[in-house]
């Protein structure tokens, strides 16, 4: 939806099943047409978008696509924002290491971005700029060798040149986010700094390479909102989009071990960083992961755990479990007193299908609403509502 200062907010469509444009397009109708109903029905209502490859690949075509925006038109609704990380299925199946594939040393993963943006660039309204996230070069785990890492740099530098180009044609801002992650090939502040000084510079990736920070990523990694984006600014990096997302953190390790195996489940990767005693970080690839190293080699006394786990913006997670909600909340507070700095604005939490029962709240409509209702509340508070 549109809000002041030029900001935009959707939620990502990442959370309902859909690899097909059929698929998605259900999913688009029975959902997000009943959320918009509540939190904004007399529109323009803002879709966060998310396209696989075989959907993507479908709406290639100008018949389809020219369907589709029809189809927002008589709705009230519009797309600023496509999710272009998940290449391939993203639920119901195990998608943890399989996300970050194919990665940017492909060709696959550069065509389905190509792809991305050309939609976008044929369906985003005038006057709106357009952006992609996509994920953070690889995963860590995946690197094979140095070749490996020039590929994706290369790569990624060659994209931004091609969208540059794209949104010279179109008259269109178009600009593609990297989304740092746990164990990413970019996994923090540091290291996007560091990839985006590999990159070299120049007008075509200050324009369109950007960054997609994803508040629940970066509180996992233990950065603090504004240190990180100040950073990001003084380097000149564009921060194309803001991922608004809330991590699992636990203080008390020690009293939840066996309540933390609640949160294990087969379909995504959930990353753990622990904060030791005197400051230090472990990183786990994965929650259970995590839990056996403890049972092993138990957990000292002040360790503080957060998980990549995405839970609801507007729950209340339960003692002894608490969230990051203040690395989000201080990273709005960073908008405020520079809102032009970034128009998009999206909710991200895909996780509706593996969360315990007790962060649910009703249906997964129900939880959306929820979410706007907590979202807006807190940028109408800092004059961004």
């Amino acid at each position: 939806m549109n809000l002041p200062h030029g900001l935009h907010l959707a939620y990502c469509t990442n959370i309902h099943r859909g690899e097909t444009w059929p698929e998605t397009l259900e999913a688009l109708e029975k959902y997000t047409l009943a959320v918009k109903a509540e939190v904004c029905p007399e529109g323009p209502y803002a879709i966060g978008l998310r396209l696989g490859a075989e959907a993507a690949k479908a709406l290639l075509d100008h018949r389809t696509r020219l369907d589709f925006q029809r189809w927002m038109d008589r709705k009230g609704c519009y797309v600023f924002t496509i999710n272009g990380f998940p290449y391939g299925q993203f639920h119901g199946t195990r998608v943890k290491e399989q996300v970050f594939q194919p990665d940017w040393s492909t060709v696959d993963r550069v065509d389905y971005t190509q792809a991305l943006f050309t939609i976008l660039a044929d369906i985003v309204p005038p006057g709106v700029s357009g952006s992609v996230s996509t994920v953070p070069g690889s995963h860590k785990e995946l690197i094979r060798d140095a070749k490996h890492e020039q590929d994706i740099t290369a790569n990624l530098k060659a994209m931004a040149g091609w969208v540059a180009r794209l949104s010279d044609r179109s008259g269109i801002d178009l600009h593609l986010g990297i989304e740092p992650e746990p164990l990413g090939y970019i996994e923090n502040t540091a290291e996007t700094v560091r990839f985006f000084e590999t990159l070299g510079g120049g007008e075509d990736i200050r324009r369109c390479l950007g960054v997609n920070y994803d508040t629940c990523h970066l509180a996992v990694e233990f950065e603090e909102g504004a240190p990180g984006l100040n950073t990001l600014e003084e380097r000149g990096i564009r921060l194309s989009k803001l991922h608004l997302s809330s991590a699992l953190r636990v203080t008390d390790v020690r009293r939840v071990l066996k309540r933390l195996k609640g949160f294990q489940e087969d379909t995504y990767f959930h990353q753990t960083i622990a904060r030791r005693p005197d400051g230090s970080l472990h990183r786990f690839r994965d929650l259970p992961d995590a839990l056996a190293h403890a049972e092993v080699h138990g957990v000292p006394e002040d360790e503080e755990w957060r998980v990549h786990f995405h839970v609801p913006l507007h729950a209340d997670v339960e003692e002894p479990f608490g969230d990051t909600r203040d690395h989000l909340l201080a990273a709005l507070d960073w908008l405020a007193a520079k809102p032009a700095r970034c128009a998009h604005l999206e909710m991200e939490t895909y996780t509706w299908e593996v969360l315990p029962p007790e962060l649910q709240s009703g249906s997964v409509v129900d939880q959306l609403v929820r979410e706007y209702d907590w979202t807006l509340a807190a940028l109408r508070s800092r004059g961004l509502g």
